[in-house]
């Protein structure tokens, strides 16, 4: 539904999406700058807004979800052992040779 009088502008849906946009961007921004931060407070400030920014990002997500502008699909059996089985190559890559 259009936010102006005039019927002009963005949606509520685009404005989440816009909402979200930037929360996920926040918290690769964060995240990045976290691994190369060595001083411990900066490093505990940095996880404090990692954490309100990863918060806000789920909050956005899931009002868009109920509302059915963020649908996602659930995964497959399959996929899920695709994944471990990736993630546990990558974890421990000494185990294959």
């Amino acid at each position: 539904m259009p936010n102006n009088i005039e019927g002009r502008g963005l949606t509520d849906r685009e404005m989440l999406q816009l909402c979200l946009e930037l929360e996920k961007a926040r918290c690769r921004s964060i995240s990045n700058t976290m691994l190369e931060t060595t001083h411990q407070g900066l490093r505990e400030i940095y996880q404090k807004c990692f954490d309100q920014a990863n918060q806000n990002q789920f909050e956005l997500f899931e009002t868009m979800n109920s509302r059915g502008w963020y649908e996602t699909e659930l995964a497959t059996i399959e996929q899920i052992g695709k994944v471990q089985e990736l993630m546990q190559n990558n974890l421990h890559p000494d185990d294959h040779f």
